[in-house]
């Protein structure tokens, strides 16, 4: 009767440690894709704005020598453009659905509405307003925690984003390597 006991309690813990990962696995999942998509958002409408237009940035205070410490840099990348930008971008989280891979069981997160009005595969798409208030929450999340990160990205003009910010910057992605490099 006791080995019954035992059986059903190591049985129980077991089935307790296999939720527990799967749910840390796709709460991690979650944070990565938002962090994927979030950067995403950023750089496309970095993308949009003419890469002419100019802000000026610095101290406008006189200095002793009569000039002054400003300097012009690109508005598409300025702090104050950028910050803006990450007031909005987790908005864009509603535009998300959740695809499963049917080999790994790992969720991505893919656009499911076209910027260009292109038509996309959505066989495999599962949209779910759970999944996208995750997401935004997510997103939001990161936003605040990793504010400065973020500006330091997209101040200056980065190869692999994604990959830099989500997984080697913030950790959000320890399987960044496993995911294909989509273009959306």
């Amino acid at each position: 009767m006791e080995n019954h006991f035992y059986i059903v309690i190591v049985y129980a813990l077991m089935s307790l440690h296999l939720l527990l990962v799967q749910g840390a696995r796709q709460g991690q999942d979650i944070k990565c894709g938002a962090c994927r998509a979030l950067v995403d958002e950023m750089e496309w409408a970095i993308s949009q704005i003419d890469p002419k237009k100019m802000i000026q940035t610095g101290s406008f205070r006189i200095n002793p020598d009569g000039t002054q410490s400003v300097r012009e840099v690109p508005f598409s990348r300025s702090e104050s453009h950028l910050l803006e930008l990450m007031e909005e971008v987790c908005e864009k989280m509603k535009d998300y659905g959740e695809r499963v891979d049917p080999v790994t069981n790992r969720k991505t997160y893919v656009r499911h509405t076209s910027r260009d009005g292109t038509a996309m595969d959505l066989s495999d798409l599962a949209f779910d307003s759970r999944v996208s208030s995750s997401l935004k929450f997510a997103c939001e999340t990161i936003v605040e925690q990793h504010e400065d990160e973020l500006i330091e990205f997209f101040d200056h003009e980065t190869d692999n984003v994604k990959d830099k910010l989500c997984s080697k910057r913030t950790d959000l992605c320890d399987h960044a390597l496993k995911i294909p490099h989509d273009e959306l």
